[in-house]
């Protein structure tokens, strides 16, 4: 075998060892980014398990607040809905409507003393609210595991790469202004009464 056939040969195999490398980190960002995403599904689902209990319970003392029970019910739907269907667009909307909704009825909850008693009430928001919270930190670990596989995929050479196997880039979860805005605490102490 001659020495220009053996170079040929030997940068053939570079070139093919470069590609899989690549190929392999792409498909471990796009792994990691399905991973924090179904993260995020399991504990959306818990939400979305536990908001009919609470929402039974606030019906046995809220009598006058059925618009509230109903926003909350009506935005669940609508996350279990896009949740389906796989519909990021829709989620993020109705997963933000659903946090306005249940920031207002925790805030009317506070005129309904025999509510907050409630031990099946108070059980329920410490549950809701813990995994808000969950949410919230998981959204976050999404939303880098999401970029961090987008800037990859736009990156030379990688993109090659990328594109040649139909990568796909993720959406990023977006706050909305209503989200960001200053809330007005006094208001919401004031909107029970």
């Amino acid at each position: 075998m001659n020495t220009g056939l053996i170079i040929f040969f030997a940068l053939l195999g570079g070139l093919l060892l470069w590609g899989i490398l690549l190929y392999n980190q792409l498909v471990l960002l796009k792994n990691n980014a399905e991973k924090a995403w179904s993260n995020m599904e399991v504990l959306l689902k818990q939400r979305n398990t536990e908001l009919p209990k609470l929402i039974a319970v606030c019906k046995e003392h809220m009598a006058y607040e059925q618009t509230t029970l109903q926003t909350v019910m009506e935005a669940r739907n609508r996350v279990v809905s896009a949740m389906q269907f796989g519909n990021m667009g829709a989620l993020e909307a109705a997963d933000n409507a659903l946090r306005i909704g249940l920031g207002n009825l925790f805030a009317v909850a506070e005129a309904y003393p025999e509510l907050k008693a409630s031990e099946s009430f108070q059980h329920l928001r410490e549950r809701i609210t813990g995994l808000e919270d969950s949410i919230a930190d998981r959204r976050e670990f999404y939303n880098d595991s999401a970029a961090l596989n987008n800037t990859r995929m736009e990156q030379f050479p990688d993109l090659i790469i990328a594109k040649s196997f139909s990568f796909k880039p993720f959406r990023l979860l977006s706050f909305k202004s209503e989200e960001i805005a200053d809330v007005d605490v006094a208001a919401q102490f004031t909107a029970g009464t």
